[in-house]
């Protein structure tokens, strides 16, 4: 896929960073020294890891140079460097490995999930926080207006960008035997002033396997099509805002000692 675009996942920053407090709010731990943020975006899930742990070596990792450069603008004081997740390997046993958002674009979640936990020190955390989405309307539509206009040998499977999605309780039990668990979904339910801002949401995001393979004016009529689709689909309410609804699965999983 192409760069993310990093001022554009931000237009909506508060949101998104809701989730990752909420997570992190959940991790019980003293005096971590080393903690890794996987897949750190522009450095807001980052920033409040400075924030909570002030005395630990906080290492902030991404594949993006555009979110990359946000972070280290964002946090001189921190280190940050361009990995994949599936591969990179810590130079120390980190105490927490906190994920916000990013292991639904991380394959192999039977594997993954283990391993990330094997990474970790005895007694640290695996917090993780995805997105639980695809059935909603904003995904589903993506995928049927992709399947019906001209565009669709352009896009293909673009859902198979994310990861196979397991069930709550499959995740349990990728990560039971060695670590303590405490896992919960919750449902946010995001004010919308208009199916634009909706369509701009998704478009720094899920939007984005659907988007990166087509031309410039495909892309606008592919937005048109879909807009139009989330128009219906989100009507406004009562004060004429929309209610997009974000459904998330949340992990924290400490290991064994």
């Amino acid at each position: 896929m192409a760069d993310w675009n990093a001022a554009l996942y931000r237009q909506f920053e508060q949101e998104r960073t809701r989730p990752a407090q909420e997570l992190l709010n959940r991790v019980t731990l003293g005096n971590p020294r080393a903690i890794v943020d996987l897949g750190c975006g522009p450095g807001n899930s980052t920033e409040l890891l400075v924030q909570r742990f002030p005395k630990a070596e906080v290492l902030g990792l991404d594949t993006s140079d555009d979110m990359l450069a946000s972070a280290r603008a964002r946090l001189p004081g921190c280190r940050f460097i361009k990995a994949d997740i599936a591969a990179w390997q810590p130079d120390q046993a980190p105490d927490l490995l906190y994920a916000n958002a990013a292991l639904q674009w991380v394959p192999d979640h039977a594997r993954l999930f283990p391993h990330l936990l094997s990474l970790l020190a005895a007694g640290g955390c695996l917090a993780i926080q995805m997105p639980d989405n695809l059935d909603e309307p904003s995904h589903r539509l993506m995928r049927a207006v992709a399947a019906q206009g001209p565009w669709a040998s352009l896009i293909g499977d673009a859902g198979a960008k994310r990861a196979k999605r397991q069930p709550a309780t499959a995740y349990y039990d990728l990560l039971a035997r060695a670590a303590e668990i405490d896992i919960w979904q919750t449902t946010y339910h995001h004010l919308m002033p208009s199916a634009e801002a909706i369509v701009s949401w998704v478009r720094a995001t899920g939007l984005r396997p659907f988007l990166d393979p087509l031309p410039p004016e495909m892309q606008s009529d592919f937005l048109t099509a879909y807009q139009r689709e989330i128009e219906a689909a989100y009507p406004p309410h009562a004060d004429g805002m929309r209610l997009l609804a974000f459904p998330r699965l949340f992990i924290v999983a400490r290991r064994k000692r």
